[in-house]
């Protein structure tokens, strides 16, 4: 496929960071954002809303391909509706999440999202976060940006998100869930996660989010691509 539309792509694993480094990115820039992993996690809740079985691939993806969502902007932040009900709270929690990695698993629901995630790259650009946009969905894109952590970082840095919204979760729980996740990831027959050759790794484990966002525009700068906006 040819990318018209200029795509910027943060792929890494549970805690990396990429949604953090994604949004402030593409606010930067001034860019549409992709969000990936909110669509797993959302095709997940719609399967436990109608109690289908995980193991059925044709449901889920039925599922996939009917999602019925939608996404507004707030002043407290982005909303999430699923069939009319705002789930954004419960989108975010565990449950959820290990849920989405189970479902991202099945090849039939990454084909039946994958035209879905293109959709999202309209002009001025978009950045995209997730596991696979680098290598499966936006295959030219721009710019391919990878995140790494270590383990411990991650796990602390999703405890630190969760206390922050009243969730009670061991860390030792969390760090077992992460790697968990990372395994699924890794291992799945389709689309496993793994850095595409010609993207641009950064080992977020000590960087705050403002740093690693001026390793990104200033590749972006060197290939002529950063806006009056993203400058300021």
């Amino acid at each position: 496929m040819t990318a018209v539309v200029p795509v910027v792509t943060i792929d890494g694993p549970s805690g990396s960071g990429k949604g953090t480094i994604g949004r402030l990115l593409a606010h930067k820039l001034g860019w549409h954002y992709l969000d990936s992993g909110a669509l797993y996690r959302l095709v997940a809740l719609s399967a436990m809303r109608r109690h289908l079985d995980f193991g059925d691939a044709a449901a889920l993806a039925a599922a996939a391909a009917s999602l019925d969502v939608r996404f507004t902007a707030a002043a407290a932040g982005e909303r999430v509706y699923l069939e009319g009900d705002d789930i954004s709270s419960e989108l975010r929690t565990e449950r959820a999440g290990d849920a989405a990695s189970k479902v991202a698993a099945v090849p039939e629901v990454r084909t039946a999202l994958l035209k879905r995630q293109r959709d999202f790259a309209v002009a001025p650009g978009l950045v995209a976060d997730g596991r696979d946009m680098g290598t499966v969905v936006f295959p030219d894109a721009l710019l391919k940006v990878v995140l790494t952590a270590s383990a411990e970082a991650r796990a602390m840095r999703r405890h630190k998100q969760l206390k922050e919204k009243g969730i009670d979760v061991s860390l030792p729980d969390l760090s077992w869930d992460i790697a968990q996740r990372d395994a699924r990831d890794a291992n799945r027959t389709v689309a496993p996660f793994k850095p595409a050759p010609d993207a641009q790794v950064i080992d977020s484990t000590s960087l705050a989010p403002e740093e690693v966002v001026a390793h990104i525009l200033n590749w972006l700068g060197n290939v002529g691509v950063v806006s009056e906006r993203a400058k300021g």
